[in-house]
């Protein structure tokens, strides 16, 4: 366990780092994940269509890809960031159709009752979702969006492979410096994700026993 005593600070550093990915990644694909499911009810067609297939192409194409893609083919079409940009890119993009699935449902499971009566009182498409629907979809929502934040968390692990030093990259190089102690490191590596895993999963749970109470 020695070697883990002696590399704190470069645990630290990693922890950092993917705590980085995961609030920025988080963030961002909160936001294009609530336009996402906004357009996913609109009455639009063409909007419904586009977040569909936004949804399931970006759903379905493995985290990897969608790294490689961020990482390797934008900088050969000129696009100059930092490789930690290209991987808030990916981790927003990736997650944002979670997300957005996750507020369609609580949108849906809201009683249709209350989008008529606010029609009925005069309230456009845009009203009624943020003054009337939003609100109470939201309370629903919060227990699954964590979850997807959780696996937003581990999913950060893979910017270790795209010149990202955040935990795993932080692992991959104590493993290669000290292969006698690969268990302890990985040991490490691992209680630092639960740092940031295990205080969310206990939220969620909070929160969806205080809103199975609250119904």
């Amino acid at each position: 366990m020695q070697v883990i005593f002696d590399n704190l600070p470069v645990y630290w550093t990693g922890f950092l780092v993917t705590l980085q990915l995961t609030v920025v990644g988080g963030v961002f694909a909160t936001l294009i994940g609530i336009v996402i499911a906004i357009f996913r009810i609109s009455p639009v067609a063409s909007l419904r269509g586009f977040a569909t297939v936004y949804t399931e192409i970006v759903r379905c194409t493995p985290l990897t890809l969608v790294f490689f893609f961020c990482a390797i083919v934008l900088p050969i079409l000129g696009v100059d960031f930092p490789y930690l940009a290209f991987a808030f890119i990916a981790l927003s993009v990736y997650t944002s159709p979670f997300v957005a699935e996750a507020l369609r449902s609580g949108i849906n499971g809201v009683a249709l009752g209350q989008a008529e009566a606010a029609r009925s009182l005069g309230l456009g498409f845009g009203q009624t979702v943020g003054f009337v629907v939003f609100p109470q979809a939201i309370r629903m929502t919060i227990p699954p969006l964590i979850n997807v934040f959780i696996a937003l968390t581990k999913n950060t692990s893979i910017a270790g492979a795209f010149y990202v030093t955040e935990l795993f990259g932080v692992g991959r190089a104590l493993v290669n410096a000290n292969g006698n102690a690969v268990i302890a490191i990985l040991l490490g590596v691992a209680f630092f994700y639960l740092v940031i895993t295990v205080p969310l999963g206990q939220i969620a749970a909070h929160l969806e026993r205080k809103v199975a109470v609250t119904r």
